[in-house]
C-alpha cells in the first residue's frame, strides 16, 4: 500500500471504528482553524474535507468520533474548518503543520412603500429611467434570519429566467421545499452548527425553523428592501401606504440564513459566505456586525476579502452603537460600510396637554388617521414604586394605579412595543413612550398593541414636569396620518455607529449613509407586525428602523450599478456610490447629525444617490493586491497579512517596491502624528463616462490644512482611461497640546461641459500626539 493509500485508509478507518461517545458539551467550544492553502500535508489527501478530518484524527482520542467534531469544512471564503474542541485539544492542534490561526467563535447581531422614491428611483432624473426591470440579471446574496418565500415581495412575475451562471440551490428543511424557491428567490440555504453547539435551545413560545424559513421577520425585511418585487397597495394597517419596492426590483434574491434566536455566529457566517462564493452572486449583503476588530480577528473581514477577489461585492452595516465615537464596525477597505438616515415621511401623533401645550411625537398605531385622537385620559408615570415600573417592565404597573390610563414609559430594557403590550395588560388605555437622554430626539416609529406615541428627550422632561406639578394631569393623543415632505431629511440617525475606524484611520468610515430609519418592507405572514406572540393581527408589511435597513438598501443600488456595469469591480462600484453620495438634504441645506451639520465620521462621503451612481463619470478603481500593500503600509505582519488574504508576502519588499503608496480609495483620510506637518497622497481615476472629458479640481481645504493638487486638470481622451495625481496636505500650525483633533473639507473633480459629473472625495485630517 502507497504513502497516500495509508493516510487515507487510516483517517477514514479511525473516523468510523471509533466509538460512538459524546463528549461532555460543556467542555467543548467552537473553533475556527485556518490553514494554509497550499499546505504540505494536504497533497496526499483525495479531497478538502478528507484532510481537515485529518487533523481532527490527529488531535482527537481513540474514543471520540472525529467527524462528529467537524462543524464545516471551508474552501472559499477561507481555508480551513470550524470544530468542537476542548481547551487541551485545541492547544495541541494549535500545533499541528499548516494551522495558520484559531480563532474562537463569535457570536454578532443583527443590526419599502417609500425609500425608493425618497432615493428618486420612481422618476427619470438626469437621463436615467428606473423601471422594474432595474438590476436584472444581478444576483443578490443576503445573509440574515432566512425568508418568508410566500410574501408578495418575492413574487416573479416578469422576472427573467435565473442566470446559467447560478450554482446554488433551494435546501429543504422544516416547512420548506425546493418549490418555495422561484425566478425571483432562487435560492436558499441555512446554517445552524455553529448556532446549535454555542446555544440552550429556544423556549416553547419561539418558533424556529430548522430550515430557510424566517422566524424572526428580519431576514424577510432585509431581502425585500434589497431586492423585492413591486408590490401595489402595500402599508402597515394604512400607515405609509404605496407601493413597496426593492431597490432593484429585476435582481435576484439568494438567502442563507445564519441567523437565529439567540444571534449569529461567526462559523456559520463563514459557511455561509463559502457557499456564497461558491454559488455565483454578485452582491453580500451582511446586516449584521459586532465591534470594530483588527482584520486578521475578523471573519467577515477575512470571508469578504475572498468574496472581493470572485469580483462580489460586500456591503455591511456599520453597526447601532452610535452617537458613540469610534464604534463603526464591518471597517475593511474592500467592505462597503453602511449607516443609516432618515427620510422626510412622518406619522404625527402629538400629545395635546389639558393645559393646552402641544408635545410632539410619532407613532404607527393602526388608528393614526388624520385628525383622530383619543379621548382625555389622566396621565400616569409611575416612579419610585415597583422596580422597573418607570420602564413598563413586566409586573411593574399595579393595576389599580394604571387602569384605564395614559401611561407614560421610558425606553430602554425592553421592546418599544412590547412595553405596550404590558400596558394594556395592566388594564391601561394608552401609551407615550419617552426617549431618555441615551436616544435625545430620535424619532423611531413602531406599531404599537393600543393608543401610543413616541416623544424626544426634550420633550419628555417637558411632559414629566407638567405631570409633576399639575394636579390633575391629563392628555390626549392626536393622530396626523402620513405625512411626506415637511421636514428636513435625510440626517444622520442617532443610532447610526460613527468613526474614526479605531483599527484603520486611514479609511474613512463610514462610507455612506443610506435610509434606515422608520422603514417599511416585507414581513412573515405568520407573525404581528409587532413582533409579539400576544399580538393576533397580522400585515404584509412592518417598519423597522437601523442600519440593518440601510445596508440591502445599497445592496440594492449596488445590484443596479453592476447590472448597468457587469465588468465593473466591486472598488469601482463602491466608488460610484461614495463619489456621488449628495452633502445636503432635500431643502438645499447641510445634511445635519442631531442640530449642527453632519461630519464625515458620521456619513461618511454622504447620503447615497443612486440616480448619479449609475453613471459616476469618474471612479478609484482598486485591484485586490492594493489591499495588501495597504495592509503592509498599516503595519500589519506577514503572519496577520497571511491569515486576512491567504497571500505570502514580504512587506519589506513590498514597501521597498511601493514606496510612497496610498490606497486609490475614493475619501482621503490623512493623520499627522509624531510631529509631522506634511503629507502627500496619490490618486487614480478612471474615465467610465464620455470620451474626450476634461475634469477641473476644486477644492474646500479643511481647516488649518493647505492643500495644493497637481495636476489641477485632467484630460480624458477615452474611456477606461486612467489619469493619476497627487495631493499635499500640510498643516499650517502643530496643535500643541490635543491628544487628537480633527478637521474636514473635500476635493471635487468637475467636467468641463457635463455639470451631472461632480466626482466628490470627503477629506479628514487628523492630529495625534
Amino acid at each position: 500500500m502507497d504513502f497516500y493509500s495509508q493516510m487515507v485508509f487510516s483517517t477514514i478507518f479511525l473516523c468510523f471504528l471509533l466509538l460512538q461517545v459524546q463528549a461532555n458539551a460543556s467542555n467543548l467550544q467552537t473553533y475556527m482553524i485556518q490553514l494554509h492553502p497550499q499546505g504540505l500535508t494536504s497533497s496526499v489527501f483525495e479531497s478538502k474535507l478528507q484532510w481537515h478530518l485529518s487533523f481532527l484524527e490527529q488531535t482527537l482520542s481513540v474514543e471520540e468520533d472525529c467527524s462528529s467534531r467537524l462543524l464545516y469544512s471551508y474552501s472559499n471564503a477561507m481555508e480551513g474548518f470550524a470544530a468542537q474542541l476542548s481547551e487541551t485539544e485545541l492547544e495541541y492542534l494549535k500545533k499541528l503543520p499548516d494551522v495558520v490561526a484559531v480563532r474562537a467563535d463569535r457570536k454578532y447581531e443583527i443590526q419599502t412603500t417609500y425609500s425608493h422614491k425618497f432615493l428618486g428611483l420612481s422618476v427619470c432624473t438626469q437621463g436615467v429611467c428606473y423601471k422594474s426591470s432595474m438590476g436584472q440579471g444581478a444576483i443578490v446574496g443576503v445573509l440574515d434570519t432566512g425568508v418568508w418565500p410566500e410574501s408578495p415581495s418575492f413574487g416573479d412575475s416578469k422576472m427573467p429566467p435565473i442566470p446559467q451562471k447560478w450554482r446554488g440551490g433551494c435546501q429543504e428543511g422544516q416547512d420548506f421545499n425546493s418549490s418555495s424557491c422561484n425566478r425571483k428567490l432562487i435560492g436558499a440555504k441555512f446554517f445552524i452548527k455553529g448556532h446549535h453547539v454555542a446555544s440552550s435551545p429556544p423556549s416553547d413560545t419561539v418558533q424556529e425553523y430548522v430550515s430557510p424559513r424566517d422566524s424572526h421577520g428580519h431576514g424577510t425585511h432585509t431581502s425585500s428592501t434589497a431586492a423585492g418585487a413591486s408590490v401595489a397597495g402595500a402599508s402597515v394597517f394604512g400607515n405609509g401606504a404605496g407601493v413597496a419596492q426593492g431597490m432593484a426590483p429585476g435582481a435576484h434574491i439568494a438567502v442563507y440564513k445564519v441567523c437565529w434566536f439567540s444571534g449569529c455566529y461567526s462559523s456559520d457566517i463563514v459557511a455561509a459566505m463559502d457557499s456564497a462564493i461558491r454559488d455565483g452572486v454578485d452582491i453580500l449583503s451582511l446586516s449584521l456586525g459586532g465591534f470594530p476588530l483588527p482584520f486578521f480577528d475578523d471573519s467577515i473581514a477575512i470571508g469578504s476579502f475572498r468574496a472581493m477577489q470572485h469580483g462580489i461585492s460586500v456591503i455591511c452595516a456599520a453597526g447601532n452603537n452610535g452617537p458613540t465615537q469610534s464604534s463603526v464596525a464591518n471597517v475593511a477597505p474592500w467592505i462597503t460600510t453602511i449607516g443609516a438616515g432618515t427620510l422626510d415621511r412622518t406619522f404625527p401623533a402629538i400629545v395635546r396637554l389639558s393645559n393646552g401645550e402641544a408635545i410632539p411625537g410619532e407613532s404607527m398605531y393602526p388608528g393614526n388617521k388624520f385628525n383622530q385622537a383619543t379621548k382625555e385620559l389622566e396621565l400616569v408615570y409611575l416612579t419610585g414604586g415597583q422596580m422597573g415600573s418607570e420602564l413598563c417592565l413586566k409586573g411593574s404597573l399595579p393595576r389599580e394605579q394604571v387602569e384605564g390610563k395614559m401611561v407614560v414609559c421610558d425606553r430602554g430594557v425592553n421592546g418599544r412595543s412590547e412595553k405596550g403590550q404590558i400596558v394594556k395588560e395592566s388594564g391601561g388605555a394608552a401609551m407615550i413612550l419617552a426617549n431618555t437622554e441615551i436616544n435625545l430626539e430620535e424619532d423611531l416609529v413602531d406599531v404599537h398593541v393600543l393608543p401610543a406615541t413616541l416623544i424626544g428627550f426634550a420633550e419628555a422632561n417637558r411632559l414629566k414636569a407638567y405631570i409633576n406639578t399639575t394636579t390633575d394631569p391629563k392628555a390626549r393623543i392626536q393622530f396626523g396620518g402620513t405625512v411626506i415632505g415637511r421636514t428636513r431629511a435625510p440626517s444622520v440617525a442617532q443610532f447610526s455607529s460613527r468613526g474614526p475606524s479605531p483599527t484603520n484611520p486611514s479609511t474613512l468610515k463610514p462610507d455612506v449613509i443610506a435610509p434606515g430609519v422608520n422603514i417599511i418592507a416585507a414581513w412573515p405572514q405568520n407573525l404581528a407586525p409587532t413582533g409579539l406572540l400576544e399580538d393576533s393581527r397580522r400585515s404584509n408589511f412592518t417598519v423597522m428602523s437601523g442600519t440593518s435597513m440601510s445596508c440591502p438598501h445599497v445592496s440594492g443600488i449596488a445590484a443596479l450599478i453592476h447590472s448597468a456595469h457587469p465588468k465593473w469591480t466591486p472598488a469601482a462600484i463602491k466608488s460610484a456610490i461614495m463619489t456621488t453620495a449628495d452633502v445636503t438634504d432635500r431643502f438645499g441645506k447641510p445634511i445635519l447629525d442631531g442640530n449642527k451639520p453632519a461630519s464625515v465620521f458620521a456619513m461618511g462621503a454622504g447620503h447615497v444617490n443612486p440616480t448619479r451612481a449609475i453613471d459616476p463619470g469618474l471612479v478609484y478603481d482598486i485591484k485586490p493586491y492594493d489591499y495588501v500593500i495597504h495592509l503592509c503600509v498599516l503595519g500589519y505582519t506577514h503572519s496577520e497579512i497571511f491569515i486576512i488574504t491567504h497571500m505570502n508576502v514580504s512587506c519589506h519588499k513590498v514597501l521597498q517596491m511601493n514606496k510612497g503608496f496610498t490606497l486609490n480609495y475614493p475619501s482621503m483620510s490623512v493623520v499627522f502624528k509624531h510631529g509631522t506637518t506634511s503629507k502627500m497622497v496619490s490618486r487614480r481615476l478612471t474615465n467610465v463616462g464620455s470620451p474626450n472629458s476634461v475634469y477641473e479640481v476644486e477644492v474646500t481645504a479643511p481647516e488649518g490644512v493647505s492643500v495644493r493638487v497637481k495636476p489641477r486638470r485632467l484630460v480624458f481622451k477615452h474611456v477606461n482611461e486612467s489619469l493619476s495625481y497627487k495631493v499635499w496636505f500640510m498643516s499650517e500650525k502643530r496643535r500643541e497640546g490635543r491628544k487628537v483633533s480633527s478637521t474636514e473639507g473635500h476635493l471635487t473633480w468637475l467636467h468641463s461641459e457635463n455639470s451631472k459629473y461632480r466626482v466628490r472625495s470627503p477629506i479628514v485630517v487628523t492630529w495625534k500626539n
